[in-house]
């Protein structure tokens, strides 16, 4: 299962999915408010989307799953193996971290809020999107990250901002990391600068399993800067005993 993140949906995994559907069943669910899933973000939280997970799950009658999440999916992740972890055979962070926001990032993301409540979802888009990419990615291919912006222009405001909220509220789960009994990936960008390469490293050495992949011509995106080198990573990670 693959877990998109903030400001995206599930075809954010497109180019993955395309390559590992021939060796894996691949369930890539739309959180609520993106994508094709409708409903209320109000009040949500990493442990409120945890727990929708866990029904699609139910839903789906999958007793486990491998479940990869990038960036805020990551935190999710992090939430459901709290919750959850005899129902995860491996658990990959792309992109993501298990840090709480340090008080630095709680006032950007208050700012990003303020900016989406003064000039909506698109506008935010604009100017965030490139900044996600390294600056290889936005050199060599603009198309890209055009194309990105144009995507995603349509998210409402509603449903960033409360992403928003539930991303400064999250708590650290260094502790998941740590008690976490099977593998670990780390799926991490050289030029990330949302979660610096450097923070991912650290956080590698906590889990008793951990595998360790580096993208190293991408921002924050790698499923869509490096995403042959993705799919090759995933699948070692999922090869491994």
């Amino acid at each position: 299962m693959l877990l998109h993140g903030f400001g995206e949906d599930g075809e954010i995994f497109n180019n993955l999915v395309n390559a590992l559907e021939t060796s894996f069943r691949i369930f890539v669910p739309d959180l609520v408010g993106t994508g094709k899933s409708e409903g209320s973000t109000e009040g949500c939280s990493m442990e409120s989307m945890a727990e929708q997970i866990n029904w699609m799950m139910e839903e789906e009658k999958l007793t486990t799953v491998n479940l990869i999440g990038h960036s805020m999916g990551g935190y999710i992740s992090m939430a459901f193996a709290g919750i959850y972890p005899e129902k995860l055979s491996r658990l990959g962070l792309f992109h993501s971290s298990a840090l709480a926001d340090n008080e630095e990032k709680k006032v950007a993301r208050q700012k990003n809020i303020d900016f989406i409540t003064k000039h909506g979802a698109a506008k935010y888009i604009e100017q965030s999107v490139p900044t996600l990419f390294s600056e290889k990615s936005r050199t060599e291919k603009p198309a890209l990250v055009d194309s990105m912006v144009r995507q995603y222009a349509t998210l409402t405001a509603t449903s960033l901002i409360d992403y928003t909220k539930a991303m400064i509220n999250r708590p650290e789960r260094l502790d998941v990391l740590k008690d976490f009994p099977r593998p670990v990936m780390f799926l991490l960008g050289e030029w990330d600068n949302a979660v610096p390469l450097e923070a991912g490293l650290k956080q590698s050495h906590i889990p008793g399993i951990s595998y360790i992949y580096i993208c190293t011509n991408s921002g924050h995106l790698g499923m869509l800067e490096e995403p042959e080198f993705c799919v090759k990573s995933i699948l070692d990670f999922l090869s491994r005993p």
